[in-house]
Formats: C-alpha cells, sequence, structure tokens
C-alpha cells in the first residue's frame, strides 16, 4: 500500500528544483519541428481500497485521451482479477492509444497469482521492453520470490529477469528509462537487491560511454520525490488515491456507508482529486507536469502524524521535477 512513515537518512546532495541529464545529442534533434515524446502516467490507483478509483482512472484517461501522447503507463496497485472489477478495467482500456502496464505487489493480493492477474489485464509478460521515437523504455517486475528466508510481500528481481535486462541493455544503443512498481533506491521499502539492479545499470552507461539509462521511475511508496544516484535518477510518482498511514492513525472521512464497504480506507489520507502526470522529453530534457490537490479531511498535522523526512514528504502532490542539459 503506502510506504513506512520512517524511512532512511535523506539524501542531502538532492535537488529537486532542476536536474540535468546528458543525453545524446543525435538523439533528440535540434529541429524545432521534431515532436517530443510525452506520455502519461498513473500510479497506486487501488481499485480494491479506493471507493472512488474508476473516477480517478476516468479522470486520467480522459485527460490523457485529449492530448498527442506516444503512450499511457500505469505503474501498479492497479486492481485485482475478479469479475466485479471488470468496469474498472475497461475503462483503462477505453484509451485509444498505446498502453502498458507494470506488476504491483497488491495486484495479487487474495490469493492471486501473477499469471492470473497478466491474462486479466491482458498483459503478455512480467518484464518487457518498447522503443518510441528513439527512447528505449523498460518495465520491471520486482515482484520475484525473495531468497529464503523471507517475510512480507515479494520485492525482488531473480536471476533470470536480471540476466534479461543486461541483454536488453546491451542489445538497444538508445537513450533509456527503466520503470518499476518498487523503487530501486529505497533500500527499507523497494526492491530488495536494489544494489544488485543498479549496478548492472550503471554498468551499462560506463560501457556505453554515455548516460544510457537517464532515469529510473516507481510508484509504490505514495510520495513525491527525486534524487540522484551515482549519475542516474530516480523519481517516486505519488499515488491516484492516497498515503497510507495505518492502524494508530486511522480515520473515518467519509460515509458510514461507505467506511463499511471499503475498510481499507480509514487507514489512510486520501487525495480529493486523482494524482497522475504526463512527462515529455524534447531537445535534451525530460519534464514531469504537475498536479496538486488536498487531503480529504485531516492531514498529517492535524493527526499528529511524526514529521515527514524530505525525502519522503506525505504530500498530495506530483512536483514539476524539470530535468535539463
Amino acid at each position: 500500500m503506502g510506504s513506512k512513515i520512517n524511512r532512511r537518512t535523506f539524501i542531502k546532495s538532492t535537488s529537486l528544483a532542476g536536474v540535468a541529464f546528458t543525453l545524446p545529442i543525435d538523439v533528440f534533434s535540434l529541429d524545432s519541428k521534431r515532436k517530443p515524446i510525452e506520455f502519461g502516467l498513473i500510479a497506486d490507483v487501488h481499485k480494491d481500497i479506493m471507493h472512488d478509483a474508476d473516477y480517478r482512472l476516468q479522470d486520467f484517461i480522459t485527460a490523457a485521451s485529449k492530448k498527442d501522447l506516444d503512450f499511457i503507463l500505469q505503474l501498479g496497485d492497479f486492481c485485482r482479477p475478479y469479475d466485479y472489477n471488470k468496469p474498472f478495467l475497461n475503462i483503462w482500456n477505453s484509451y485509444k492509444g498505446d498502453k502498458y502496464h507494470v506488476l504491483g505487489n497488491h495486484d495479487t493480493d487474495g490469493g492471486f497469482t501473477r499469471a492470473q492477474t497478466k491474462a486479466y489485464w491482458g498483459m503478455p509478460k512480467n518484464y518487457y521492453a518498447f522503443d518510441k521515437k528513439g527512447v528505449h523504455f523498460i518495465v520491471l517486475d520486482g515482484n520475484d520470490p525473495n531468497p529464503k528466508p523471507w517475510s512480507g510481500y515479494n520485492r525482488y528481481i531473480g536471476e533470470a529477469q536480471k540476466q534479461w535486462l543486461i541483454d536488453d541493455l546491451k542489445q538497444t544503443d538508445k537513450p533509456t528509462i527503466i520503470f518499476s512498481h518498487q523503487t530501486l533506491e529505497l533500500e527499507s521499502d523497494g526492491v530488495a537487491n536494489m544494489k544488485e539492479i543498479r549496478q548492472i545499470i550503471e554498468n551499462a552507461n560506463k560501457e556505453a560511454g554515455f548516460k544510457k539509462v537517464m532515469c529510473c521511475i516507481s510508484g509504490h511508496t505514495h510520495t513525491d520525490y527525486m534524487t540522484q544516484i551515482n549519475g542516474v535518477y530516480y523519481v517516486q510518482i505519488n499515488s491516484a488515491s492516497y498515503r497510507w498511514v495505518g492502524n494508530k492513525y486511522k480515520t473515518v472521512r467519509y460515509s458510514k456507508d461507505i467506511d463499511k464497504a471499503y475498510g481499507w480506507i480509514k487507514y489512510t489520507i486520501p487525495y480529493k482529486e486523482p494524482l497522475y502526470t504526463f512527462i515529455k522529453i524534447k531537445k535534451g530534457s525530460i519534464v514531469i507536469a504537475p498536479k496538486k490537490t488536498t487531503f480529504v479531511g485531516p492531514g498529517p498535522k492535524e493527526m499528529g502524524l511524526p514529521q515527514s523526512l524530505p525525502n519522503d514528504p506525505i504530500v498530495p502532490t506530483i512536483s514539476n521535477f524539470k530535468m535539463k542539459l
């Protein structure tokens, strides 16, 4: 669901205002007539928790359909493969352009397998890659089984997938963006063997002689954050729906009927309006469009939550992160 209140020490060197990427000049032409790459992202809608998840997804699809996008992608914790979730899935499938899925840890809750969820969504593979206008995009599956002993949700990238990632990065000469549900930078709540994955990425960049992997984008933590590790940028896209706060801070925010039917909402701070973003790549820059709303009911201060760390803000926001040359 959401991330824990206490997380690791803030990386002091992080800059949230603007960050520079080095991109190959021949990939992003200086020709002003060249159309930028633009795609839509939505993360952690949580159909099986939020009573108004259909509205939140529809708002994103409506906004995306008004744009000339190259694709849309959802970053996981989307919906479980129940028959009664088909109207929700139909909203996603109503989008006429290219669309892609990332598997989240909660998408198999209720005893489902990844294969069942993939089949329900119409997702051909757990992990895969595709190209758009000279950029390579990789989707990873962070839900491989962790080596034993392990408790809790799986959050791992296994040997077969690691080798696939190595081979895929070798075969492309294009600048690359990686998507995953769990982050590759937060040790307490991300992919457990993230250091191995980051080493694969850094090796690929070194062998290529340029920043082949420009950035890694994830959901899962329900926060709004960007950082840099060894020249690669890591962005966490906020949830479309809420921030998880747990039993100690549970608060009924909607009607008694809604609380009875959707019992998990009281353990969250919902966002009034859905959060999602559109990301544009043009002339060597990557820009994340901002979106801001408010909390439903009392916020963190009113609830007496511990002050969040700078690398873990509890905010109903997706920031206007600008990554420029």
